[in-house]
C-alpha cells in the first residue's frame, strides 16, 4: 500500500511498489487525463508534477510518490476556473488530435511555476522532449507565451 496526495486528496494505492505511477493514476485512481505514450519516458504524454517538478509518470515507480504530492491535469485548475495555460491553449487553438496535450500543459505549467516570464529559447528548451505528432509546436510556444503574459 502506497500513500500519497493526488490533486490535494490523500490516497492509498494497493499495487506493487514498482508499478509505474502512470498506471496507479489511471487504473487505480481513475484519472485518465494522464496519457500513455511510449512507456519509456521519452514522449511526455504522461507528464505529471511530483512535488512541483514535471516528471514522466510511465517511468516513475509508484514507490517514488510515497508521502509526496502528485498533480495531474485534472488537478491543475481550480473548480470553475481553468488554469491560464488551459485558457491560452484554447485561444491559440493548440490541439489537433489532443493526445499529447495534457502532458504538454503539465510540462508548461512546471516551466511557468519556476520561470514565470520565459523567453522563446527557454520555452523551446524546456518543452523539448514533449512530442506532438501533429506538429503544433508553434502554437504550443504561442500559448505558453500568452499564458506567461497573463498576471
Amino acid at each position: 500500500m502506497v500513500g500519497f496526495v493526488v490533486n490535494g486528496r490523500q490516497v492509498q494505492v494497493a499495487a506493487p511498489d514498482d508499478t509505474p505511477l502512470l498506471w496507479a493514476i489511471r487504473e487505480h485512481l481513475g484519472l485518465t487525463g494522464t496519457k500513455f505514450g511510449c512507456g519509456i519516458g521519452q514522449c511526455g504524454a504522461c507528464t505529471v508534477h511530483l512535488d512541483g517538478q514535471a516528471i514522466r509518470s510511465c517511468s516513475t515507480a509508484l514507490s517514488e510518490a510515497s508521502g509526496k504530492h502528485v498533480t495531474t491535469i485534472e488537478g491543475l485548475s481550480s473548480p470553475g476556473a481553468p488554469h491560464k495555460l488551459q485558457t491560452a491553449w484554447i485561444a491559440e487553438q493548440v490541439p489537433q488530435c489532443g493526445y499529447c496535450q495534457s502532458g504538454q500543459i503539465m510540462q508548461a505549467a512546471a516551466l511557468l511555476s519556476h520561470t514565470p516570464k520565459p523567453d522563446r529559447a527557454t520555452i523551446v528548451a524546456q518543452m523539448d522532449g514533449n512530442i506532438c505528432r501533429c506538429g503544433t509546436y508553434g502554437r504550443i510556444i504561442k500559448a505558453i507565451q500568452r499564458a506567461a503574459a497573463e498576471p
